[in-house]
C-alpha cells in the first residue's frame, strides 16, 4: 500500500504553487491587519488551509514569506516603470508618463497593503525596511539619473536630482499615497489634474529658461 509523501518531492507541482499562493496571500491578510511581529507560523497555516508541514516546505520562516512578497512588490514595480520609459518623447511626456505610472501604483491594493505593513512594521524590524528599500531605490535612481542627464544637456537645472526626483514624487504621494496609508480618503482631485499640475510646478522649477 503506498504512503502518502507531502514533502516537495511528492506533491505535484500544480498543487505546491496552490500552496505558496495560498500562504502569501493569508501572510498578506494577517501580517496587514496584525503586524509582522504577531503572526505565528501556525496560524499562518491555519490562515491558508494548510498543513503545517506544507507550510514548512514552500517557507522556512515568516522571514522568508515576506521576503517573497518582497519579490512579487519588486515585479509589480518593475510592470510600473518599465525600462525605455526614459525614451518616450520629451521632459514633459516622460514626466507624464512616470507620474500616471505612480498614481497607477497607487491604485494596486496588493503594493498599498504591503506598504502599510513596512511602515507599520519597520521600526520594531529594521531589515523589513532595508530590505524594502533595496527594491524602491532602484527606481528612484532611475529617475534621479534622467534629471542628471537632462540637466548635463540643459534642458533641465536640478544642481541636487536627488532632491529634484524625491519632490517630483512626493506631489504626488501627498494626493493619492498618504492620504489612504492613514486611512482617509484622497484629496478631491483627478489624476490628470494631479498630474499635469505637479508637471506644471516642477518644470516652472527646474526648466532652463
Amino acid at each position: 500500500m503506498e504512503t502518502r509523501n507531502d514533502s516537495k518531492e511528492g506533491v505535484p507541482a500544480a498543487r505546491r504553487g496552490g500552496s505558496r499562493e495560498a500562504i502569501v496571500k493569508a501572510a498578506e491578510q494577517l501580517f496587514l491587519k496584525r503586524g509582522f511581529g504577531s503572526v505565528s507560523m501556525d496560524e499562518l497555516a491555519v490562515a491558508a488551509g494548510v498543513a503545517r508541514r506544507t507550510l514548512y516546505n514552500q517557507f522556512s520562516s515568516k522571514e522568508e514569506i515576506f521576503r517573497e512578497m518582497l519579490v512579487r512588490v519588486s515585479g509589480q514595480l518593475e510592470d510600473a516603470f518599465p525600462s525605455g520609459v526614459e525614451t518616450q518623447g520629451d521632459v514633459e511626456d516622460v514626466l507624464r508618463l512616470v507620474a500616471r505610472m505612480i498614481l497607477e501604483l497607487h491604485e494596486q491594493p496588493e503594493y498599498l497593503g504591503f506598504l502599510r505593513m513596512v511602515v507599520a512594521d519597520s521600526r520594531q524590524f529594521p531589515w523589513i525596511a532595508e530590505e524594502f528599500a533595496t527594491v524602491m531605490d532602484p527606481q528612484t535612481e532611475r529617475l534621479v539619473r534622467y534629471l542628471a542627464h537632462l540637466t548635463g544637456l540643459g534642458i533641465l537645472d536640478c544642481r541636487n536630482p536627488i532632491l529634484a526626483a524625491h519632490q517630483f514624487m512626493g506631489m504626488l504621494n501627498e494626493l493619492s499615497l498618504w492620504p489612504w496609508m492613514m486611512g482617509r480618503e484622497g484629496l478631491p482631485v483627478s489624476a490628470e489634474d494631479a498630474v499635469e499640475e505637479t508637471i506644471l510646478m516642477f518644470l516652472q522649477r527646474y526648466r532652463c529658461s
